[in-house]
């Protein structure tokens, strides 16, 4: 049974909007925007709203046992065709096994929605986690790479049918980055921003509605980096060292560690002569996102990339505070900027 389920975000989401609800829902992971998804979808749709007084039920796992759970689910819906028992901080639940002894023969009437987050079930439960699967549906909601926040944005605001401009779509990623709540938030002031007429988010709507300045972000930072821009870099640096709330080391760092560390395994392609080569080899959407890398080795030795990398980490040691008494952030930024471009 468990074999044949789809257990991604948007397969999960295709049975409950289709109408087709599982016993157990086990909900966990890293990125808790997925977990509410699901839950609140099921919380608002399960039941009619005339239903939710006598068949919803809320808990904490801090507050009940694993047998009050099994209890509960194992009542019949009253008036209704479900009960929907919904259980958070599922992960502060202690002695599992009559919840393991439910999960054998889970209720049909009810709909079981336990939400762990920030982790997952101990390795160790494998009986615990087979129970699961063979009553249910069993969800890791993992964190997104920085490489899968484009397609995210792209994603996001074409269910709107809006459009976004690449570059705008770079500088909403490395502002915002993976926390998917605060970004999904800043995507839905951006697009209501927009006029019936223009469904387009560019940079200049970027800059006006989330505050990330066109011509000095992240992005250009990066783009003036990959190609040597030596004054164009200095000039962001210095923008951002008086408009500390715009950037700072601790932001921008990620980005170009994340950068150079695949520069270096770009040079390792079996084919990295070609765009096509370098996109296929780390794993990009299209050939013109390794763009920035056929460039990037045009401009730096393999050598050179490998002391980058090692400087990045000895400037962020620094940044947290080892053996660095009293140097600044802005001022650990100009010296990796001036080590990468010289």
């Amino acid at each position: 049974m468990a074999e044949a389920k789809n257990v991604t975000f948007d397969g999960i989401m295709a049975d409950l909007q289709a109408g087709r609800y599982e016993p157990v829902y086990y909900l966990m992971g890293d990125e808790p925007y997925y977990i509410d998804k699901i839950c609140d979808y099921i919380a608002e749709h399960a039941l009619q709203p005339e239903e939710r007084d006598f068949n919803q039920t809320v808990m904490f796992g801090s507050d009940v046992t694993a047998a009050q759970v099994a209890d509960a689910a194992r009542r019949y819906p009253m008036m209704a065709e479900r009960q929907v028992i919904i259980v958070k901080e599922a992960q502060n639940l202690k002695q599992t096994d009559q919840l393991e002894k439910y999960f054998k023969t889970p209720m049909k009437s009810t709909v079981l929605v336990l939400c762990h987050k920030n982790g997952s079930i101990d390795g160790r439960k494998r009986e615990y986690v087979k129970a699961i699967k063979a009553a249910g549906v069993l969800f890791e909601s993992k964190k997104l790479r920085d490489r899968d926040l484009p397609p995210f944005i792209e994603n996001y605001l074409r269910q709107y049918q809006v459009g976004i401009d690449p570059k705008a779509t770079q500088m909403i990623a490395d502002s915002i980055g993976a926390d998917l709540s605060r970004l999904t938030s800043e995507l839905d002031k951006v697009r209501i921003s927009l006029s019936e007429g223009d469904r387009r988010v560019t940079p200049q709507v970027v800059e006006d509605q989330i505050g990330v300045s066109k011509d000095f972000n992240a992005y250009e930072l990066r783009d003036a980096i990959v190609n040597r821009n030596v004054f164009k870099a200095n000039q962001i640096i210095k923008y951002f060292d008086n408009n500390p709330k715009a950037g700072s080391i601790y932001s921008f760092l990620p980005m170009l560690f994340n950068y150079f560390q695949n520069l270096m395994i770009a040079y390792y392609a079996p084919n990295n002569k070609s765009q096509e080569g370098v996109a296929d080899w780390l794993e990009l959407r299209t050939p013109w996102l390794a763009k920035d890398y056929m460039t990037g080795m045009r401009n730096f030795s393999g050598m050179k990339v490998m002391h980058i990398i090692s400087k990045m980490r000895e400037i962020d040691a620094k940044s947290k505070g080892l053996d660095n008494p009293n140097t600044p952030p802005g001022e650990l930024m100009k010296e990796l900027i001036f080590y990468i471009l010289h």
